[in-house]
């Protein structure tokens, strides 16, 4: 489970080395700073919402976080359709974050999101399939990411969404997923890519329960609104929740199944699971 910080939603900082590489100086807190001497870091807010009828066993989302030299958090949203072979569709993907916890530990692992991705399904013995996001940030300001179908992810910056990564998928509603079965896809096949990230960039992370639910715009003024990222988590959790029961409300899934001539009314996904991240001094 990961640990939360709070945290306020104002612009914050990056962090100095520790005292023994950066010898204090006594200056305004408003005085230059070299950019050399500056460490990223974040600052972390989640809330997990499961569908009724999956609460009892935890919903078929997993997680994991680790806040230690920049950052690394990974996502994967097990797929439903495995409960119908009497398969807990929970299992591979909590097995899954639990590997790539676990090969955190490995140099190789801990610089690549698609190292770690790879070594942690290799590890990975449950039965099942799940879509996976998994994103390092460096200590220099760099976020590298490696996805495996439609677990989201958005950089906010100044107000503005500045980055977003694109969904994999075979066709509409059928996404690329890692597997225990041959025919799955595997680290080879993810969506690698890089964003450098600025002083007071927030990052928004989520399964597509979240993505599908809500709009851009509702997503910038819930952050702009909230006194902190656990207070952001978890409201964009609930709206998107809200939204997902609404036959009325006329969503971004609703709206792309439309275009595609696959319309369907009620949206609940079977988890929701918000990440909220924030740059910042990590005091």
């Amino acid at each position: 489970m990961a640990a939360s910080t709070a945290s306020r939603l104002s612009p914050p900082r990056f962090r100095a080395p520790p005292p023994s590489l950066h010898p204090p100086t006594r200056r305004s807190r408003f005085s230059p700073v070299r950019a050399a001497k500056l460490e990223a870091v974040l600052s972390i807010g989640t809330h997990l919402i499961p569908h009724p009828r999956k609460a009892a066993k935890g919903g078929e989302d997993a997680f994991f976080a680790n806040c230690d030299a920049g950052g690394v958090f990974a996502i994967a949203d097990g797929v439903s359709g495995w409960a119908e072979k009497d398969v807990n569709p929970a299992l591979f993907s909590r097995e899954l974050m639990r590997n790539s916890s676990n090969f955190l530990n490995d140099e190789e692992a801990s610089r690549d999101p698609q190292i770690l991705l790879m070594k942690a399904h290799a590890a990975t013995s449950s039965i099942g399939s799940a879509t996976v996001i998994i994103a390092m940030l460096e200590k220099t300001g760099t976020l590298k990411i490696a996805s495996v179908g439609d677990c989201g992810l958005k950089v906010i910056r100044k107000g503005q969404v500045m980055f977003s990564i694109s969904p994999q998928e075979h066709y509409f509603d059928c996404p690329y997923q890692i597997s225990s079965e041959a025919v799955g896809q595997t680290y080879q096949d993810a969506l690698v890519c890089s964003v450098n990230l600025m002083e007071g960039d927030i990052i928004v992370s989520g399964s597509d329960g979240l993505f599908d639910n809500i709009f851009d715009q509702e997503i910038l003024s819930i952050i702009s609104e909230s006194p902190g990222v656990d207070e952001a988590a978890k409201a964009l959790a609930e709206l998107a929740r809200k939204h997902s029961v609404d036959v009325t409300f006329d969503s971004p899934y609703s709206m792309e199944a439309r275009s595609r001539v696959r319309y369907k009314h009620l949206l609940l996904y079977s988890f929701l699971h918000v990440i909220l991240y924030i740059i910042n001094d990590g005091t």
